[in-house]
């Protein structure tokens, strides 16, 4: 993982929690609703973090920028939820969808992220891995919103943030194998109000999972690669097994790959398991169980100078530990070695680190109760139970092995996450409204002890394994509780045949309390450990009353029109206490200190807030589908963190830097002329401007007119499928403007082309198995070298930030793949 500390960079980290007792009780709510049958019927149909540590005297990285639903009724009810089936969905509202056969368009186990932006309007998804597996560099946003500002769900679960270093959340990637995704849709308005989420900014994810086959069978798949990629997946459906109609399946994937550059790989291990019970005529309940296991090598994040100085290949130093010293040795001493001066930097070449690593195992449990209480209402329940537990490790330049005096040592979180909730909904039909209400809770505890492991004379500790607490000095250890309560009350009221209004509200309260409990900085000063901004106490956010509107409405068969008005805020984030971006995390100073900061923030800061409005038109016929949305945001609040203080006497801080003003448009044209053949085009257009100021070093730098970070303000796609009797061929096309990578924008990410060319020939039944599928892929098609994934802080100004990764160049992949 990315971890190249320098001298007071800050850096970003976290998680903790057990939820045995919480998985038993699931356990045991599932058992009760199982006997419920016997009455029934027949049956019924996401430190490896960034450890660069801010320089006393550097430019400081503001905020991250803020940062990474399936409803309980139909459409028609829900203006801002669709349900998805693997046919051909037709969006709805502010909503667009991404259906399975979409998907099936791409090389297998692909990111369903990095599928919905190569096929949607408005949502941009980078990475520096061809699948999109690798969490750290792993970028999205939706209309100017990224992935820890959006809300989202799997089959209603709350997925928390889908960021790394997820304290509160999982991934997509993590939680669900990409074959048992039925299909997913994102909200491009301002969210679902149903959506159970604290962070929602913007618009919703929802992502829907398969339902077991009625007929006993399976599948299997095998794909090969590129830089010896090599992915398994295997799937069991047991059919329905009695008068009741219970069926189940098990599915499993596996997933490694060399990494392009560098030494190591990136292995992938996830399991799921699904069952479906119906209760008679009455309903039905669900029980889930998701297991992965992701063990990464990290691609290093480099400055823009790096990458165009260095080349695309730059990456970690391993296997050459000689050269990884000398680099520390001139970290910490300053200097350049001979044979780059004038190339780099000092503070590039404490940048470079022997090693970076990431693993993370990820459980979930949940169980759904989806039942008809009275003719016209229905009643859904989840319960649900997330633990993630995880090693985040890297080479530090910075510190010192003292037993062998080797000038850099292994730093590795340990973050421990346990979440623990329920969301109940009701839905009330009366005459021409549809009434929808709903509670959500949710318990999350986050731990992470930070600890130094001792790299030998002659090579370096094992980064992956062999983390024994009694061989490791811990530096400190963060520990955070939260409470999270939202309710939601909507109602949605039918005027005439195909015109429907809605007006809503939620109220959400957040409380937070912890940070540091232990900090050895002193202790082991024989480390060269430096000030790691220790704090702690409570932060509440909390709003009575957010509102949502929508009116939607249906004419002349195919033509639809809507507007969408919503407020939302957004909850503090937290992490270990030396990362940047959240308002427990990289404070103070060692002359100014981190706990009074916090405690003088506690009493000025307020949770950031957005009013968002979109008002869209879409055309749907047979052979042609076209939309088009303008959205207006007003953004209040907005957190950052800055460099406080008077000059000489600087130190760490979060502000609220003032408002920041998005209008953009996203236009979209996909003709079918002939049988089999579907041509789209897509343009989007985003202004997302700050008009605020920000502090910086003891001065203040007025960002008014200056665009938003990290995302583009022009992207166009082009889409061509053609289906011919058993044969798919698909070519997809993305340009991505320029992107500003500093707050005042005198740097920025350049413009790039991408494409992609997949192809599938299923050969139906042969022998007793059923549609062999045979499928090519190539990803980087014109092998572009350009600027992926964003990951951390942007800067205020200059290139001072490694935090860019490098896409993946052109690969190549088939597979072949059977059902039984």
């Amino acid at each position: 993982m990315p971890n190249i500390a320098r001298r007071e960079k800050n850096r970003l980290a976290r998680q903790p929690l057990l939820a045995g007792s919480a998985f038993v009780w699931l356990l045991s709510v599932g058992s009760v609703a199982m006997a419920a049958t016997q009455t029934g019927t027949a049956a019924s149909t996401t430190t490896a973090s960034t450890h660069r540590l801010h320089r006393a005297n550097g430019s400081q990285a503001a905020a991250a920028h803020p940062a990474r639903a399936h409803s309980t009724a139909t459409p028609h009810s829900a203006p801002e939820t669709l349900k998805v089936s693997v046919s051909r969905v037709r969006s709805h509202g502010a909503v667009q969808a991404v259906t399975r056969q979409q998907m099936d368009h791409f090389v297998e186990g692909t990111s369903p992220n990095q599928i919905l932006a190569l096929t949607t309007p408005g949502v941009n998804f980078a990475s520096d891995d061809a699948f999109g597996l690798d969490t750290v560099a792993n970028t999205l946003y939706v209309r100017g919103f990224n992935q820890m500002q959006l809300g989202e769900t799997l089959d209603g679960i709350p997925m928390g943030g889908q960021g790394f270093h997820n304290w509160n959340g999982l991934s997509v990637d993590q939680m669900e194998i990409q074959e048992d995704v039925a299909g997913m849709t994102v909200s491009q308005g301002a969210g679902a109000l149903d959506t159970p989420s604290a962070q929602t900014l913007g618009g919703a994810l929802t992502y829907t999972t398969s339902d077991p086959s009625m007929k006993a069978g399976g599948r299997v798949g095998q794909t090969f690669g590129s830089y010896n990629a090599f992915r398994t997946f295997g799937r069991v459906d047991s059919g329905v097994l009695n008068s009741t109609g219970t069926r189940f399946y098990a599915a499993y994937a596996r997933t490694d790959q060399d990494l392009w550059k560098g030494f190591g790989d990136q292995q992938e291990q996830q399991a799921n398991f699904k069952l479906v019970q119906p209760v008679g005529d009455r309903g039905k309940i669900t029980a889930i169980f998701d297991y992965s296991n992701f063990a990464q090598y990290n691609y290093m994040g480099l400055t823009k100078n790096m990458w165009e100085k260095m080349g695309r290949d730059a990456t970690y130093l391993k296997p050459n530990y000689a050269l990884s010293k000398e680099y520390a040795t001139y970290a910490q001493n300053g200097g350049v070695p001979s044979s780059l001066q004038g190339i780099l930097s000092n503070d590039e070449i404490g940048d470079y680190a022997y090693d970076g690593t990431q693993t993370q195992r990820n459980y979930l449990s949940a169980v759904t109760g989806e039942f008809q209480l009275f003719p016209n209402v229905t009643s859904k329940t989840i319960a649900y139970a997330h633990v993630s537990s995880g090693d985040y490790s890297g080479s530090n330049p910075f510190l010192v092995s003292p037993n062998s005096g080797v000038p850099m040592a292994l730093e590795t979180g340990h973050p421990d996450v346990q979440r623990i909730g329920f969301t109940q909904n009701f839905t009330i039909h009366t005459h021409g409204n549809d009434i929808q209400t709903g509670i959500w809770y949710e318990n999350d505890a986050f731990n992470y002890p930070m600890r130094m492991y001792e790299d030998g004379v002659d090579a370096a500790h094992n980064s992956k394994s062999d983390f024994k607490a009694s061989q490791a000095a811990t530096w400190y250890s963060d520990s955070f509780n939260t409470n999270t309560f939202q309710f939601y009350l909507q109602d949605t009221y039918h005027i005439i045949p195909g015109m429907t209004v809605s007006a809503g509200f939620k109220s959400l309260l957040q409380d937070t309390h912890g940070g540091t409990k232990m900090d050895n900085t002193a202790k082991y000063s024989n480390w060269n450990t430096y000030y790691s901004h220790p704090a702690d106490g409570s932060m509440t956010a909390a709003n009575a009353f957010l509102p949502h509107f929508n009116f939607d409405y249906h004419f002349e068969r195919h033509h639809e029109v809507y507007f969408d008005i919503a407020e939302n805020m957004r909850a503090y984030d937290y992490g270990q206490q030396s990362s940047s971006g959240t308002v427990w995390g990289g404070l103070g100073s060692a002359t100014n200190s981190a706990q009074s900061v916090f405690n003088a923030n506690k009493n000025t800061l307020r949770p950031e807030r957005t009013w968002n409005y979109v008002v869209g038109y879409r055309y749907n016929s047979k052979m042609l589908t076209a939309s088009a949305d303008f959205y207006h945001t007003d953004y209040y609040n907005r957190l950052a963190t800055v460099t406080s203080g008077s000059t000489g006497n600087t130190y760490g801080a979060v502000a609220n830097v003032g408002r920041e003003t998005m209008n953009g448009a996203d236009v979209m044209a996909a003709i079918r002329p002939v049988h089999g053949l579907e041509i789209s085009n897509s343009f989007s257009w985003n202004n997302a401007v700050y008009e605020g100021s920000i502090p910086d070093g003891g001065d203040t730098i007025s960002l008014k007119g200056k665009h938003q970070v990290y995302y583009p303000k022009f992207m166009y796609k082009a889409n061509l499928t053609y289906t011919w009797h058993r044969a798919m061929f698909n070519f997809n096309a993305t340009y991505t403007s320029r992107r500003a990578m500093t707050y005042t924008n005198d740097q920025y990410i350049p413009s790039y082309w991408t494409s992609n060319l997949n192809g599938s020939y299923n050969f139906g039944k042969v022998g007793f198995a059923q549609n062999i599928k045979t499928t090519f892929g190539i990803t980087n098609l014109f092998n572009k070298n350009y600027i992926g994934g964003v990951y951390g802080a942007a800067s205020v100004s200059g290139d001072d930030n490694a935090n860019l990764f490098v896409a993946a160049p052109r690969m190549f992949f088939g597979s072949v793949s059977a059902q039984f």
